[in-house]
């Protein structure tokens, strides 16, 4: 896989391609909400399996699928693309990847996938804070307004000292944390090919998770091979799918579209778990994503006023 756009240089685009006539915002928005259909779908695998398995050997099977399909996909290509023009980057970027995955497959465990989901969800006022902080974008009251806000919305989901929640929920407000910054490098590397970062994550990732495999390993019953195929399939889809969108459309624009993972999330929660988020929970949700789109809101207006004064 490269950075050429599917169906260059050959007249026109072809019809098998319905993302080729978008225009590069549309487009990555487009890759965006499937990478979410998907990222979630995988979540509720590794949900799943954590109740029969160690969340170690979850990861690891995540990533190792994962490096594994695209070890044969590039099988040809593979000394050339696992080069970088940015190592250092890459492997900071695949890091954040691994602590983002362990730490939300360790959340779900214990609480919700629609709870998890909406903690995680800060991620998008995160990475539009990063976006000021590290990639030269403006930075205002309102943005730190909106932060706040988000914020508030996670501890009405928290609840701190109320204790109806999970002390894992936590791991999964961490987990926002580590995937901002996570996408905000996966901004930084675009240089680099879609098919070099996958590769990278996938490798150091497999690399990091084999670490604790000999303490976690367990037999895996020949009924959740399937499912443990699956969970690093509709990863490794998803991963590409969200590395083209963030290489293709800004940041800033689609943070507020990774919301839908709220809607996706709970409907995995409820048609595979049985599980839905109580009242506090919706309303922490809305807050949480009130104050994204208030920040996106706000971004709009101004890159529209600067595009008008030609700055």
């Amino acid at each position: 896989m490269s950075k050429t756009q599917p169906g260059a240089g050959s007249g026109k685009p072809r019809a098998a391609l319905p993302l080729a006539g978008m225009g590069p915002q549309t487009k990555g928005i487009a890759l965006l909400l499937l990478a979410v259909l998907l990222f979630t779908l995988m979540d509720a695998a590794a949900k799943t399996l954590g109740t029969r398995y160690h969340t170690g050997l979850v990861v690891w099977a995540r990533f190792a699928v994962n490096a594994a399909l695209l070890a044969l996909v590039f099988r040809a290509r593979l000394p050339v693309l696992a080069k970088s023009r940015q190592p250092g980057l890459q492997l900071l970027r695949g890091l954040t990847q691994v602590a983002t995955v362990t730490l939300f497959f360790l959340s779900i465990r214990y609480i919700g996938l629609a709870e998890a989901a909406a903690l995680t969800d800060i991620n998008p006022v995160l990475i539009t804070l990063g976006a000021a902080l590290f990639l030269g974008e403006r930075f205002g009251v309102r943005r730190l307004a909106g932060i706040a806000v988000a914020f508030c919305g996670a501890m009405i989901i928290l609840r701190p000292g109320a204790g109806v929640m999970h002390p894992a929920a936590l791991l999964a407000l961490a987990a926002a944390f580590t995937y901002a910054a996570g996408a905000l490098l996966t901004r930084v590397v675009r240089a680099d090919s879609v098919a070099t970062s996958m590769l990278w994550s996938a490798f150091i990732g497999t690399g990091l998770s084999s670490l604790a495999l000999p303490f976690v390993w367990q037999p895996v019953a020949a009924g959740d091979l399937w499912l443990f195929a699956a969970m690093g399939l509709l990863g490794t889809v998803a991963q590409g799918l969200l590395i083209r969108a963030f290489t293709t459309a800004e940041a800033s624009a689609l943070a507020p579209f990774g919301y839908v993972g709220l809607v996706f999330s709970g409907i995995w929660g409820f048609a595979f778990f049985g599980q839905l988020p109580d009242r506090w929970s919706v309303l922490g949700a809305v807050v949480i994503v009130a104050a994204g789109l208030y920040v996106w809101h706000r971004e709009a207006q101004q890159a529209r006023g600067r595009a008008g004064s030609g700055r």
